[in-house]
């Protein structure tokens, strides 16, 4: 148990610097003795009230930190579901095909960030949420998405319907 205190308080030290202030952590499950979890962690949409993305990743502990060796690094892998979670009222979002970034979350101590980007799908009226791991070098394939349709729903749109 004291281990992985330990190991989480590491953890945080290093990524604390780069975490964004909007994801709650509201659950954590330990997988193995060697102190390695996976978080679960909710993030509002800050443009889009009434939106809200879970994403999971892994969290590697402080044992297998040292086994392995690549101490300021956790795992590119993660999964996102994202709900209506209260009335939909859509603000100043970028409509573009590249859509935006929405949040992102340091997962090694310079190189490597958790990102999760928004597009609006125009032709299905549809927001797609997109987690993927970002590197400077070597881009990672892994990714999960998740989307939110607003068809049928009641949506405010502050800046007039797209």
């Amino acid at each position: 148990m004291f281990i992985q205190k330990l190991a989480r308080v590491a953890a945080l030290a290093l990524v604390l610097p780069f975490a964004s202030a909007h994801a709650q952590e509201v659950g954590e499950v330990g997988v193995d003795w060697l102190g390695n979890d996976i978080i679960v962690e909710a993030i509002p949409d800050p443009e889009v009230q009434g939106v809200t993305c879970h994403i999971s990743y892994f969290e590697r502990g402080l044992v297998d930190r040292l086994q392995k060796g690549n101490w300021f690094e956790d795992p590119s892998d993660s999964s996102i579901a994202c709900r209506q979670t209260g009335p939909i009222t859509i603000g100043d979002i970028n409509l573009s095909k590249g859509g935006e970034e929405v949040f992102n979350q340091g997962i090694s101590l310079i190189w490597k960030q958790r990102v999760v980007n928004r597009i609006f799908d125009r032709a299905n009226n549809t927001l797609i949420y997109l987690s993927h791991s970002r590197q400077v070098q070597d881009g990672s394939a892994k990714m999960s998405i998740s989307t939110v349709p607003l068809f049928g729903q009641d949506v405010t749109w502050t800046r007039g319907q797209p």
